[in-house]
């Protein structure tokens, strides 16, 4: 079935366009292609020059070109290098097949939410459909995706207004204040994901002037992990695999719906891969069409993002969100880093556990569990992504040590043999092409039923064969729109 939708709208409105590309030469802002994010050698020399001056949280236009997973691994001056990425050993896993964790502590704002929203934005940007001259950028989100909106505002010169809810880690907080123009806190933590959507509505409804960028049915950040991040993982996986290898698995937490896509990019490369959905256990949407509240952050849930292929989704697991405030506490306190060297963890991985945070503890718990599940040997490989760093919630070790006491030794021992070597597939489970089905029939009730989207395009998305393929497809064309308005800019006077 043939798809009528092209569902990224790059239509150019040329007379807010003018005002866009007066801006951008105000400001000096030069926007990266996608294939410059995908290759940092298409980067101009120019621009590699100038960042060296650039520290990597800089409010600096340059740090455009930092949107992407090569980032040298240096706050201050960095260019570019390999792809960042974590070998989980055995001695933490407890299974044989290797497992990568990609780590987005350097990207600026520590998250690689800063390149879903980039992805959001710059099409809407270089079309001239957002003027920031007069419009704000609405940025909803449980956390790391309005900081990066806040951030990409700041750095192409939009006025921005964060959304988050107010039970989110301080460290997410305390940086808006200095960056995102407003802030605003919405009832519950990181499962009211509705409270935030409801504010939308109230300021669509207010009068004011604003483009609301939602991360959760955006497929601008579908595009951007399918096309970047993909072919990041595509990169380490010409590094890590041999003659004997097998690549099984990507694993990613649900989320918005944005980095689970690079499973969808990895499928045409390898058709055996199956692609694995990773959710909390107190708040099991997928799982058990569930609810709940939970620690998890940043993973979002209780729906289903409109952006989420679930037909090409073929594995849910939920985890615990008990595990991962264990996971984190293991990694960072001095006994529990005691507690993994005694279990041949060596200094060098020890001293790169502060790369996990608490969502990245959930994608490697259930990458072990999908290692487990389908009995994988030393000859396969299972990817999975960090989202961010302990950097993001050193405030949570804090509470849990005066909620708890001290992390003690004993405290260590009962962590590695229950939340370590005691992972099991439990909650874990296949999904057959009618449980997919049950699955993409819950965006109905959010999309449908509250976001007015509509009742064809739903069908659309599980029955036609070119749905999915028509956003990848618009890459090249967005990448002309950025390089026509960075001409543009050039030439302005």
């Amino acid at each position: 079935m043939e798809s009528k939708y092209n569902v990224i709208d790059l239509t150019v409105n040329e007379e807010r366009l003018k005002n866009v590309v007066k801006r951008a030469k105000e400001r000096g802002i030069i926007i990266p292609t996608l294939a410059q994010l995908k290759d940092p050698s298409l980067i101009p020399d120019d621009i590699k020059e100038k960042l060296k001056d650039v520290g990597l949280w800089d409010l600096n236009p340059l740090n455009l070109f930092r949107i992407g997973w090569h980032n040298d691994t240096k706050e201050m001056g960095g260019l570019y290098k390999d792809v960042n990425y974590l070998c989980i050993p055995s001695e933490i896993s407890g299974v044989k097949a290797k497992i990568i964790a990609l780590c987005g502590k350097w990207f600026p704002t520590g998250s690689h939410k800063v390149g879903a929203a980039f992805g959001c934005l710059v099409p809407r940007l270089v079309t001239g459909q957002f003027d920031p001259t007069k419009q704000k950028a609405v940025w909803p989100s449980t956390g790391n995706y309005c900081r990066g909106g806040a951030y990409d505002s700041a750095l192409l010169a939009c006025d921005s207004i964060a959304i988050l809810p107010e039970g989110m880690s301080n460290e997410r907080f305390e940086w808006l204040k200095n960056v995102a123009g407003d802030t605003i806190a919405t009832p519950g933590s990181e499962s009211n994901v509705k409270e935030i959507f409801d504010k939308c509505w109230e300021l669509r409804n207010s009068g004011e002037d604003l483009m609301i960028f939602n991360q959760f049915d955006e497929f601008g950040n579908y595009l951007w992990h399918h096309e970047v991040t993909g072919k990041a993982i595509e990169e380490i996986l010409d590094v890590e695999m041999n003659e004997n290898s097998r690549f099984r698995g990507y694993i990613s937490a649900t989320g918005s719906g944005g980095t689970i896509a690079a499973g969808d990019y990895l499928k045409k490369k390898y058709p055996n891969l199956k692609i694995a959905a990773s959710e909390a256990l107190q708040c099991p949407t997928i799982f058990l069409n569930g609810y709940g509240e939970h620690r998890i952050e940043g993973i979002g849930d209780k729906h289903i993002p409109w952006i989420h292929n679930i037909k090409n989704t073929d594995a849910v697991t939920a985890i615990d969100d008990e595990a991962t405030m264990n996971w984190i506490r293991m990694f960072n306190e001095p006994e529990g880093q005691k507690v993994l060297k005694d279990n041949g963890v060596s200094d060098e991985i020890i001293e790169q556990l502060n790369l996990v945070g608490i969502s990245g503890a959930a994608n490697i718990i259930s990458a072990i569990k999908f290692a487990k599940y389908f009995e994988l040997t030393e000859d396969d490989i299972l990817v999975t992504v960090l989202t961010d760093s302990i950097d993001m919630y050193k405030s949570r070790l804090v509470e849990l040590n005066e909620e708890r006491g001290d992390f003690t030794s004993c405290d260590a021992y009962g962590v590695m043999e229950r939340y370590f070597k005691g992972i099991n597939t439990d909650y874990f489970k296949e999904l057959n092409y009618r449980e997919r089905r049950t699955v993409h029939n819950l965006k109905y009730y959010t999309w449908i039923e509250q976001q007015g989207k509509t009742y064809d395009e739903i069908l659309e998305q599980w029955y036609s064969d070119d749905y999915w393929a028509n956003i990848t497809k618009q890459v090249d064309r967005l990448d002309e729109l950025i390089e026509e308005f960075n001409e543009r800019v050039r030439q302005c006077e």
